[in-house]
């Protein structure tokens, strides 16, 4: 492995923890999962986004910085690598999508007062589904507060990741996750580490999964 700290990312549904949890495994990593289930917001967000977006993104930056500075900032002298199923400008972009004017100009000033505190990882993985295949796993993992997630909001998340990407030099594996099938389909999980045993400029890089 060429990278200390590898960060997975995609939209809703589009298997970043189940990848996280198999190259951790392989590469005897440390492993950072979003703890989205503690977050009380949550379940409430997706029966009022109005009320609820702006304590859901607040709580939601608060954890992932003490989780990402806490476990960057412990050396273990048995596992070099670290592998994370979120970035941490998840949170920006999310509020981006979730908030009104006023309240997204004010968590983005949080943000960037937290921001350079953050350890940023050497290389992203960005995994692109269909918003159709997305709502698939959305229905197939069962999440009840999930269920009537609306495609709009998919493609509203879709079209932000993207476009953040496209404009900030971030060295990224973009993969065509269409028919990813990481615990079914060893030849797609051989594929992400291939390319991760591959040493990238800056720049975004397009893989297909065979």
């Amino acid at each position: 492995m060429k990278y200390n700290f590898v960060t997975i990312e995609g939209n809703i549904g589009a298997g970043k923890t189940t990848l996280a949890h198999l190259l951790s495994k392989h590469y005897n990593a440390r492993l950072i999962l979003e703890e989205f289930a503690d977050n009380p917001f949550l379940p409430k967000f997706y029966e009022n986004q109005q009320q609820y977006a702006f304590p859901l993104e607040l709580f939601f930056m608060a954890e992932r910085y003490k989780q990402l500075k806490d476990l960057l900032q412990t050396k273990d002298m048995f596992q070099n690598v670290t592998i994370a199923d979120y970035l941490f400008t998840k949170c920006l972009l999310f509020a981006k999508v979730n908030l009104p004017g006023e309240e997204f100009r004010l968590f983005q000033k949080l943000f960037d007062i937290i921001y350079p505190q953050i350890v940023q990882p050497d290389i992203l993985i960005y995994l692109h589904s269909p918003v159709n295949v997305l709502q698939q796993h959305i229905k197939k993992r069962n999440r009840v507060y999930e269920q009537n997630i609306a495609n709009e909001y998919l493609f509203s998340l879709q079209e932000t990741y993207t476009q953040y990407i496209k404009q900030h030099h971030i060295k990224t594996i973009f993969v065509d996750a269409s028919n990813a099938d990481f615990l079914g389909n060893d030849e797609h999980l051989k594929t992400i580490i291939a390319a991760l045993d591959k040493e990238y400029e800056n720049g975004q890089y397009f893989l297909t999964l065979p």
